[in-house]
């Protein structure tokens, strides 16, 4: 029986779609033999121009690439209409839809309009449907965008050509990075006089890279000792053969007692090379086949072969009396005390998790009995709560909302009033009480929960300050954000679901500067145009350098308590007071005192031209409703929202 007109219709209509799905998947199917077989980055980008014309219909089809710098973007391919014209242009990132995709790495399309704000939604409308969109990705980099103009025979692209096009792009980008990759060694080989000398180089360096991976995967790169991850693998290892020869062996704990101490009297540098000699005078008192750890900042780990807990007690008590006699280090002799925790395999543990567990808690049992050193005793310790089970706490305490901040007010010397406040976080645990910052800070980042951790410091903030405008206080808000979180691309995400961000500063350390300067300054200027402003926190003790201020955009420096609260009775540091501000004045910097005391280190820090100051004198960081009645009450009374220009 014949089918009807409409059937017949409806068949034919089938067929076209299946054609045109055929014809998409062949052309992409073709894009992929591209990638394993042409090399060239000339006839790649061209190639990648015109399939991806043919496949979304467009008139004119562009390559836009991003330069180096991150700051334009270049025309590098083009096929159709007026695409001859158009390569080879260079234009700033800021400008027009591509530099829309470009900087906020997302495709555009008719449908992206719902995601825009007026302003921007007016700005690109009369475009949305003629323009297409989409980010090229590669493995190893954000490399640029495709973009289609105009659809053949009028009318706006659709949804499916944005997924196609997508899907062509993830290709494209792997076909771009292989060709480049193609380029630069054709580069090097032409460069090169013996082609298989410069393999033998190659193949050298990357040895050596491997080797130095490998040596900063599993040692302590300021010391030199097994990190953490060695250790335990030589503990579960050691366990294994314990198994086998039923030998003992005993794991020792060994916590710096107040070593943060040390750093602020002598300094960072000082304390860097403290740790490194503690390093050695340990090792010399193992016996071989021992190994010695660093397992955090001021913490070190030994793993004592074929030893019982006398031999570990007795090893133990020989560490304590040689740290307290004190180690010479840059001319000075200091003294320092450890707590010990001891736990025996297999009395105290039979695996590394209860092992690690029990030293761990016999180094808290040796902190709660101030007795130097401390064997586990399942009936004292079991019920404390250690360093290691203190980290697996750390997320049920961002669910249940256990930290809270405090605020530490700033005064601006000019106006005489508090203009702004530091977040600073506090947790209250459960069991263990008030849990020092330093503490938490550093399992945070061990974790890897410092990144919702600093969301959720800043989101927090962000509602106090808003609390405090309805009072008709404009205070300004200053958050601290670790390096690792700072050059988090998911921070910047974070940053831009925020429709305000005005009156926040985010306070970085030094150590940031130890990566690379470029991505930094990149960074810190991205963040900044966010209306965001940067402070350099703790200045004087890491390694920042007059270059270095001048490339990244920070707008205020801190100087570090550690100058601030003897200047009065040391030359040295009254002097580095003082150039520090004259340094950061020239540079058009704020510069904050940190740790003021006492009334007469802020009349100095006044006289010097210092712009604010903060510390004790001041007022010390307190919860929002005392530090409320303190504002109520004090000499110094809080910026206001009707009077901000007359104050500032």
């Amino acid at each position: 029986m014949a089918a009807g007109p409409q059937a017949q219709q409806e068949l034919e209509r089938l067929r076209l779609e299946l054609g045109e799905r055929e014809s998409e998947i062949a052309l992409l199917l073709d894009t992929a033999r591209l990638i394993g077989s042409e090399l060239d980055l000339d006839r790649v980008f061209e190639a990648i121009a015109a399939r991806a014309r043919v496949l979304i219909k467009a008139e004119t089809v562009l390559v836009p690439l991003l330069t180096a710098d991150h700051r334009a973007y270049t025309y590098r391919a083009g096929a159709g209409g007026n695409a001859d014209e158009i390569v080879g242009q260079t234009l700033p990132i800021e400008v027009g839809l591509c530099g829309w995709v470009l900087r906020h790495q997302r495709p555009w399309w008719l449908g992206a309009l719902d995601e825009l704000n007026a302003e921007e939604r007016n700005l690109w409308e009369h475009e949305a449907g003629a323009v297409l969109l989409v980010p090229l990705v590669g493995r190893h980099s954000f490399l640029g965008g495709l973009a289609g103009i105009n659809k053949q025979g009028g009318g706006n692209f659709t949804r499916r050509d944005l997924n196609l096009l997508q899907l062509f792009a993830a290709q494209a980008a792997i076909a771009i990075e292989n060709a480049m990759a193609m380029e630069k060694v054709e580069q090097a080989r032409r460069e090169a006089e013996n082609h298989q000398l410069e393999l033998h180089r190659l193949n050298k360096r990357l040895n050596a890279a491997n080797r130095q991976l490998e040596q900063m995967s599993l040692f302590d790169p300021l010391t030199g000792l097994p990190n953490r991850s060695l250790f335990r693998d030589r503990v579960q290892h050691e366990i294994e053969a314990s198994k086998a020869t039923a030998a003992p062996l005993a794991i020792l704990l060994i916590d710096l007692d107040k070593f943060q101490d040390v750093n602020n009297d002598y300094g960072q540098e000082t304390g860097d090379a403290l740790l490194k000699a503690i390093a050695a005078q340990l090792s010399g008192l193992l016996k071989p086949g021992s190994t010695l750890s660093r397992v955090s900042g001021d913490e070190f780990a030994v793993l004592l072969c074929a030893a019982d807990t006398d031999e570990a007690l007795a090893l133990a008590q020989a560490m304590n009396a040689q740290l307290a006699a004190g180690i010479s280090v840059r001319k000075e002799r200091i003294a320092v005390s450890a707590s010990i925790g001891i736990a025996a395999y297999p009395v105290h543990g039979s695996n590394l998790s209860t092992l690690m567990k029990n030293a761990d808690l016999a180094m808290s049992g040796t902190k709660r009995d101030r007795a130097g050193v401390h064997v586990f005793d399942p009936a004292r310790d079991a019920a404390t709560e250690g360093r290691y089970a203190l980290i697996q706490h750390l997320r049920e305490a961002l669910d249940r909302e256990e930290f809270t901040l405090f605020y530490q007010p700033k005064l601006d010397l000019a106006s005489g009033r508090i203009t702004g406040c530091e977040a600073l976080a506090r947790w209250l645990h459960p069991q263990r009480g008030m849990v020092p910052p330093d503490m938490f800070i550093s399992a945070l980042e061990q974790t890897g929960l410092i990144l919702p951790f600093t969301r959720w410091a800043i989101d927090t903030a962000l509602r106090q300050r808003q609390a405090w405008r309805k009072r008709g206080w404009n205070l300004d808000m200053a958050v601290n954000v670790p390096p690792g979180v700072l050059m988090n691309p998911e921070f910047m995400a974070f940053l831009d679901a925020h429709e305000t961000l005005d009156g926040v500063t985010l306070e970085i350390t030094e150590n940031v500067f130890l990566g690379d300067l470029e991505r930094l300054a990149a960074v810190v200027a991205s963040i900044r145009a966010r209306y965001v402003s940067l402070s350099i926190d703790d200045f004087g003790t890491g390694y920042s350098s007059l270059q270095r201020l001048r490339q990244t955009a920070v707008s205020e420096i801190k100087i570090d308590r550690s100058f601030v609260k003897d200047m009065l009775d040391n030359k040295d540091d009254a002097v580095i007071v003082h150039s520090t501000i004259e340094l950061a004045h020239n540079l058009g910097l704020r510069v904050i005192g940190e740790g003021v005391e006492n009334e007469a280190t802020l009349a100095r820090l006044s006289s010097l031209g210092c712009d604010s100051v903060q510390g004790y004198h001041i007022c010390r960081p307190l919860p929002p409703p005392v530090l409320e009645e303190f504002l109520g009450r004090s000499a110094w009374p809080p910026r206001l929202i009707a009077t901000t220009r007359a104050q500032a």
